[in-house]
């Protein structure tokens, strides 16, 4: 499938650099069979039926953007030299890949110095712009060290926009949050506050949890022409017994389920057996969903509004249907909503 069925036009002013406050009050396209309705998040609890099944991703961001300074290899040519560095994936207990910029600055064996006495050896040359970093700590040392001295990674839309501050260390964190591990926030669920999943909770909804941690892969620009060349960037995720039990029992008894965010939804799907019941997962996912694909977990999928050409993008066209995607596309941008991780959101029902 051409990838260029999936572009459309984004005026910049569309692009979202801080969240609605509250939470809750940012706006919400409900597509379903065909219809597009103007609401706000804090509607969803006239939106949901007592008994609905909402898997939530409890992944939690860390500070994952760093910046190293090697020394000069010859120092008649100057100084030290910084490297900006987002980490995207765990490789093992010191071991995280990381896209560097400027990338064409490093080599294979220097050492760059983080300061806190952390510092990391780049293990191999660079690889369009991505390389492995073998720190000097490992395991929780490390994400302390982490938490020292690095900087909550915002997507690069909002980055080159303007500087990362204080308001973003709560701003980009669901208030579910359990498992540190992500570089990137399940967007959709920046919008839930406490108050808004009480009330949910009163109203009859049910919860559960699993956890994916998103990494930078989900901001990428898909370069192939054709999807069938694209090769998606792998994430860790979790489905334990139990919930894979409330989510098979919920499908049983005809009750809705409702996946917040497309990290949920592709967990959910990677952990579907032959029959199509949801099993116990632990591992990596690079489940790539294109029109065509056959969903057997979610009814509906809550999200946000993503990237032009963007694999997120084709999820959603795959889940509610390509054309009802660039209707909803079009009237959210004449009608202002604001696009992207700090974005407003949309309540999607599954074409069938």
């Amino acid at each position: 499938m051409r990838v260029d069925l999936f572009d459309f036009h984004l005026p910049n002013e569309c692009i979202a650099l801080r969240p609605a406050s509250p939470r809750d009050a940012a706006r919400l396209l409900v597509v379903e069979d065909g219809g597009l309705a103007d609401r706000l998040v804090r509607d969803l609890v006239d939106l949901v039926r007592p008994g609905d099944l909402m898997v939530l991703n409890n992944t939690k961001v860390f500070p994952a953007e760093l910046v190293g300074t090697r020394p000069p290899r010859d120092p008649s040519q100057g100084g030290p030299v910084s490297i900006q560095f987002s980490l995207h994936k765990k490789l093992g207990p010191d071991r995280w890949a990381a896209f560097a910029r400027p990338a064409r600055r490093l080599k294979a064996g220097d050492r760059m110095d983080f300061g806190c006495d952390l510092s990391a050896e780049v293990e191999g040359d660079p690889h369009e712009g991505e390389v492995a970093l073998a720190f000097s700590q490992s395991d929780a040392a490390l994400l302390e060290a982490f938490h020292e001295v690095g900087a909550p990674p915002l997507p690069p839309y909002i980055s080159a926009k303007r500087a990362t501050d204080e308001r973003d260390l709560e701003d980009y964190q669901t208030v579910f949050a359990q498992h540190e591990g992500s570089v990137a926030a399940p967007t959709a669920g920046l919008h839930f506050t406490d108050g808004l999943l009480a009330t949910l909770k009163e109203k009859g909804v049910r919860f559960a949890e699993v956890t994916l941690h998103v990494g930078a892969g989900t901001f990428l620009p898909v370069k192939a022409v054709d999807t069938d060349d694209h090769n998606m960037h792998a994430e860790w995720g979790s489905v334990s017994a139990q919930v894979a039990g409330e989510v098979n029992l919920a499908r049983a008894e005809g009750r809705r389920i409702i996946a917040v965010g497309t990290t949920a939804l592709r967990l959910l799907e990677s952990a579907v057996d032959g029959e199509g019941h949801v099993q116990p997962y632990e591992g990596e996912t690079d489940i790539f969903m294109t029109p065509g694909f056959e969903f057997q977990t979610a009814d509906i999928l809550m999200t946000n509004f993503h990237l032009p050409k963007s694999t997120l993008f084709m999820l959603v066209s795959a889940f509610a249907g390509t054309g009802e995607m660039r209707e909803a596309y079009d009237h959210a941008i004449s009608q202002n909503y604001r696009f992207y991780s700090y974005g407003d959101a949309s309540l999607l029902h599954r074409k069938v």
